[in-house]
């Protein structure tokens, strides 16, 4: 989820009125006419199904891809590959149940077909699980910096260890980077041109994966590194060299739990789904639903390809954050350098968009009537930057911001939600409650449900036996 376009949400003030009256439009078919696809009215949209196949693409994309190649050393790749489509397929259906939610009752926000389903306990619930889906979001981010901005610093010193100087260590830096850079630009009213970052955002994770398939035939495996290859032995649980470097097809460990969070929460786009469509031109449910596709298919194959190259470039000892292994290659190196920084500006800069539609999902719960007002502006900017600083410098691991927020609140946005969302507001006139897609619906949200239980019970089980400070050396 998650290095966002703002789709919406940081527009001029003249969006707000819109959207609160695109909210109460209510769509009157004539009785005695045939009956027409409902669109979305409130304006024409002008945006390309190229581009809107861009922005959905860039919606989905995030720092998730980081982490696929640690999944796949954990489940083989036969078994990633399987988990990757079923996954993929499971997130095209939700976007599908929630295009049919918003063509019946017009809604284009994710809040507020909450609110039409289960009236505002329902607009409330789904705010809270869109905020604590940013956050972990806004962390994954901040953990890339905290991880990565060291290195680039040390490489621009020329040094090939970390010395311990106060400017080498990452929670120190990204107190520096949150003060002197994303509070000021979260500051700010409007952040309309940081939609421009989507793109950049885009162009850098591509640059990253063409280094990864590049790296990999220029990276011998086992490195010269004792490091490198006690973690292979480690985690492969093999006595000879030859085996080090042996790809698994399917395997099954302590880690295997943190697989279909981090797969689910590199899909997770479905908040910024609506607005996309709204402002689709000609928009039509099949149209939409075509960019849907279209935008999971390019993503599947940027997630296979990257998860596949990094996986046979260190096989078990892959990190949990996989540009952070090359360190262990040539911390000098120019093009993983490179990556680096453009990752880095990238991640630093989609902050302030992310948690831009988090203080809107606030302000909306705790003050819906009241007007903007700096001091609530910057005093729930402050707190968010302050709670996620604190959270990403105690928390040991990025693989763990991927499986709490991954197990969490990702199968409640591309499971659960959309498929009671789709119970409660499709009319029992057009589909009966026993009807094939309201038990597909029902089926649906019931096995986010068990993903969300199985997951979370692993992921607690893995810490309570110290899991947590394994896998892959991180």
């Amino acid at each position: 989820m998650e290095l966002h376009k703002l789709n919406g949400h940081s527009q001029d003030e003249g969006f707000d009125g819109l959207e609160s009256v695109a909210e109460r439009v209510v769509f009157i078919q004539d009785k005695n006419g045939p009956k027409k696809e409902v669109h979305f009215t409130d304006f024409e949209g002008k945006t390309s199904f190229g581009m809107s196949v861009f922005n959905l693409s860039n919606a989905i994309m995030g720092s998730g891809i980081l982490g696929l190649a640690f999944a796949m050393s954990n489940t083989g790749i036969l078994l990633f590959i399987v988990l990757l489509v079923f996954i993929a397929i499971l997130s095209a259906y939700s976007i599908h149940l929630l295009l049919r939610c918003a063509g019946v009752v017009g809604i284009r926000a994710y809040e507020q077909l909450g609110n039409r389903a289960f009236g505002p306990t329902g607009k409330v619930l789904a705010a809270c699980i869109i905020t604590v889906h940013n956050i972990g979001a806004m962390s994954s981010y901040l953990f890339i910096v905290k991880s990565e901005l060291p290195l680039v610093i040390q490489a621009f010193l020329g040094r090939h260890d970390n010395t311990g100087e106060w400017f080498l260590n990452g929670n120190y830096l990204i107190i520096i980077v949150s003060i002197c850079i994303i509070l000021p630009l979260a500051l700010m009213k409007q952040l309309g041109y940081l939609g421009y970052t989507s793109g950049f955002s885009l162009t850098c994770m591509v640059f990253f994966l063409i280094s990864v398939v590049y790296k990999k035939f220029n990276i011998p495996c086992p490195l010269d590194d004792p490091l490198h290859n006690a973690s292979l032995l480690e985690n492969n649980h093999t006595e000879t060299d030859n085996q080090l470097c042996d790809a698994r097809m399917f395997t099954v460990n302590s880690q295997t739990a943190y697989t279909i969070p981090i797969l689910a929460f590199a899909f997770v786009c479905h908040p910024e789904v609506l607005p996309i469509y709204t402002e689709l031109r000609d928009a039509t449910k099949k149209r939409m639903q075509g960019v849907a596709n279209v935008s999971i298919l390019a993503m599947f194959v940027m997630y296979l390809l990257t998860a596949l190259f990094g996986y046979l470039t260190f096989f078990a000892a892959v990190e949990p954050e996989l540009l952070h292994t090359y360190s262990r290659v040539d911390p000098l190196d120019v093009l993983i350098l490179c990556v680096r920084l453009a990752v880095l500006v990238a991640v630093t800069l989609t902050v302030p968009v992310v948690l831009f539609p988090i203080r809107r999902a606030i302000l909306q719960i705790l003050f819906p009537e009241k007007p903007f007002h700096w001091a609530r502006h910057v005093v729930i900017a402050f707190c968010l930057i302050f709670f996620v600083n604190i959270l990403v410098i105690f928390v040991p691991s990025i693989r763990d911001i991927f499986g709490i927020i991954g197990a969490t609140s990702a199968p409640s946005l591309i499971f659960i939600l959309p498929g009671i969302f789709y119970i409660r507001i499709v009319p029992e006139d057009q589909e009966p409650l026993l009807s094939r897609p309201k038990v597909q619906a029902a089926c649906f949200a019931a096995l986010g449900f068990i993903f969300m239980v199985v997951s979370l019970s692993f992921i607690c089980v893995d810490w309570v036996n110290g899991g947590g400070h394994s896998g892959g050396g991180h």
